[in-house]
């Protein structure tokens, strides 16, 4: 697993997937920053999570959009299947590697603390607290935008399926409040927003998290079978 992790992650940026998530992602944190924080002169560092969050709906898939997709088109998915590791390993490979972007973008907003700790004295348990939440949440949309990436070889429309499903999970629960125990938003803004851990938030993003990697195992494993 160790080594299609390397290959993924550099893959990130040989190309400039990993280049363009990062700049655009830590320029809508410094526009929110401004706008949330700076400008009211706040030391609530999680504030600008509440703001960035809405990012993850259109970046993620820009992402994870090429996983398997890619490698359908490029008529490589067949070496990669016949190859001595097991789908497992490959799924979790890409998805860690996928993560390891993300969480590198997600930790280099503490620059935004270390500005709040020069002008004033921002809580630390909560930023904390909202770091883990937005990494969580991040990892969550991680997995589905490789499911995405997994039923289709147009990286177009695994990105159309991804964001879809995203904003679906924004209003879905404003619709039917039968989902909005199932929120992953709710979740996220109820308690790491506010900075607390609730086990039934974290369960759900864990939960969430591990369905969809577990889906995707489970369709490379069908492709694998049909060659």
């Amino acid at each position: 697993m160790w080594a299609v992790i390397k290959k993924e992650f550099k893959s990130y940026f040989l190309s400039p997937i990993g280049y363009i998530y990062i700049g655009i992602f830590l320029l809508l944190c410094s526009l929110f920053f401004y706008i949330d924080i700076f400008s009211y002169q706040s030391t609530m560092f999680s504030q600008m999570f509440g703001s960035t969050v809405v990012v993850l709906t259109f970046l993620v898939p820009v992402l994870t959009m090429r996983m398997f997709s890619e490698e359908r088109k490029n008529g490589t998915e067949q070496l990669l299947l016949t190859s001595p590791r097991s789908v497992t390993a490959i799924v979790l490979g890409k998805f860690f590697a996928a993560c390891f972007v993300v969480l590198i973008s997600t930790f280099a907003t503490l620059i935004y603390y270390g500005i709040l700790c020069y002008f004033g004295k921002p809580h630390f348990a909560s930023s904390i607290v909202a770091i883990i939440g937005f990494s969580l949440l991040s990892m969550a949309y991680v997995s589905f935008g490789m499911f995405a990436s997994s039923l289709t070889e147009n990286q177009v429309i695994s990105a159309i399926i991804s964001v879809g499903f995203f904003l679906l999970l924004w209003f879905l629960p404003n619709m039917v409040s039968a989902f909005s125990n199932y929120s992953l938003m709710n979740a996220f803004y109820s308690s790491f927003m506010q900075g607390t851990i609730s086990i039934a938030n974290l369960v759900l993003l864990l939960s969430f998290t591990l369905m969809f990697i577990l889906f995707t195992i489970m369709v490379i494993q069908r492709r694998k079978l049909v060659k």
